[in-house]
Formats: C-alpha cells, sequence, structure tokens
C-alpha cells in the first residue's frame, strides 16, 4: 500500500521582498523538520506573489472605458474589471462578482486576482514567472541541503457545476505535472485510451488540506513519501482552449479577445 505525510508549514507574515526560502527553512526548524530526497515542497501562490511584490493598490487604478462597461455588466469595481483585463489574455465570460480569464494558459477567475489575504483595499495577481521561479527554488535547495526535491506552486479553483475550491499547480519542477497512463490496461484488460494521471494537481488538493485558505498562516507544505520519478522535469501541460471539453464547447459563444 502506498503511503505519504504532509506537513503544514506555518511562517511568520510574508511581506514583499521576503525570502521564501528563509521562511522555508525557518519552518522546518522550528517544527522539528529536515529536509529529505524526494521530498516536494508547496508553496501557495499567494504567499508566492507577496514575497514578489505582486500587490496592487485598487485606488491606484484608473478604469477604462471598456474596464467600466465590462463592470458594469457582471457587478464588480471598475478598478477590479481593470486589473482583471489587464492580467487577462482573453476575457471568456463571467458571473455577477466575477469574470473569467485565460491567462498564461491558465483558466481562471478574475485573471487569479485575488483580495483574500491582501491588505485592505489591495488585490494580489498572480506570481510572475512562476515556472522560472520554481525551477531556481528547486535547484536553490540543491545547491544549499544537497537534497534533490521537487517544487510546487499552487493556487485553489473552482471546478465546473461544482461547489468549493481545490488545489491547482501554476509551476511544478523536479516531478512530472502529468503522468501519461495511455497504453496500460485497465482491470479488464482493455486499453486505456485518454487517461492522464494530474498529478501535480492531485499533490496540489492534497496539500491545500493542511494549508487553508483563510488565516491560517500556513502558506507552505511539505510532501514526503510520493512514490514518483524525480529529475529534471519542469512546467505545467496545459492545452488549448479549443481541445478543453468545457470551454471549448463555449469558446465561440463567448470568448472575446482582449
Amino acid at each position: 500500500m502506498r503511503q505519504f505525510q504532509i506537513f503544514g508549514l506555518q511562517t511568520a507574515l510574508i511581506k514583499p521582498g521576503d525570502s521564501l526560502l528563509e521562511h522555508l527553512f525557518t519552518a522546518l526548524d522550528t517544527q522539528g523538520l529536515v529536509l529529505q530526497d524526494h521530498d516536494i515542497i508547496v508553496f501557495a501562490e499567494s504567499a508566492v506573489a507577496t514575497a514578489q511584490g505582486r500587490i496592487v493598490k485598487l485606488e491606484s487604478i484608473q478604469p477604462s472605458e471598456e474596464a467600466r462597461e465590462v463592470a458594469l455588466q457582471y457587478d464588480i469595481e471598475p478598478a477590479l474589471a481593470e486589473v482583471v483585463i489587464q492580467e487577462s489574455d482573453a476575457v471568456v465570460g463571467g458571473i455577477p462578482g466575477f469574470l473569467l480569464s485565460i491567462t498564461s494558459g491558465h483558466l481562471l477567475p478574475n485573471a487569479g486576482v485575488d483580495g483574500s489575504n491582501a491588505p485592505e483595499g489591495h488585490v494580489t495577481l498572480l506570481p510572475a514567472d512562476p515556472d522560472a521561479l520554481a525551477h531556481d527554488l528547486r535547484k536553490t535547495i540543491l545547491e544549499k541541503t544537497g537534497c534533490v526535491v521537487a517544487i510546487l506552486i499552487i493556487d485553489s479553483r473552482t471546478h465546473p457545476m461544482r461547489y468549493g475550491s481545490g488545489g491547482v499547480a501554476i509551476a511544478c519542477s523536479g516531478i512530472p505535472a502529468i503522468i501519461d497512463e495511455r497504453g496500460r490496461k485497465d482491470l479488464f484488460g482493455r486499453e486505456l485510451k485518454v487517461t492522464r494521471r494530474a498529478v501535480a494537481d492531485n499533490i496540489a488538493s492534497a496539500a491545500e488540506l493542511v494549508m487553508g485558505e483563510s488565516d491560517e498562516q500556513i502558506p507552505a507544505a511539505l510532501v514526503r513519501g510520493l512514490d514518483i520519478g524525480f529529475g529534471e522535469f519542469e512546467g505545467i501541460d496545459l492545452i488549448a482552449p479549443d481541445e478543453c471539453i468545457f470551454i471549448g464547447s463555449l469558446k465561440k459563444a463567448y470568448i472575446t479577445p482582449h
């Protein structure tokens, strides 16, 4: 039977300009944990973005006419609509209070712009170049500790037609984000034709169980004991909107280019 462990890593409040690794090593030391080969370190995207200084004061934003129209249509603040539009490659549509955007290949509400865990009157943007950051963090940990680890940067997302949110990886370095099961046989000997296991997203959801979504102040987690091939794996496997059963079905009706 496969078994693994997840440890939530509580830190001090992360501020712009802070070192994520300093927070990580302090949390590990405080909790009596020592990094081992094949550990997976998971960081919340809001903590990463905050350390990068990716925080915007809404009062400083001058909404465009387009943003004002979108804000009126979807019942959101014009300044927020402007930030979301600027962060989006395309706005797909929305519901009252939220826009649905495509940003760097990801489909997500409000382009990842989030007011939770941000100072009053501010919003946090998605991290800048999360793939490069995950790679750099992994390599720095190897240099400092000699440990071969993997790094995930994760976010929480809702799923179509479901209440609640689950974890999703927006950056992955050191393990494959997807394991392709096509060609294997099921219990009855039938060959799998389309199945790919979303390993990084599944780890993200498991980590969110200990990290929380509100005031827990646990912006990172250590995952230990997963039997996954570690190596020079980089990035998240994304598909084009046309190939996605959800957005592809709606694209002709709703997508408008930004």
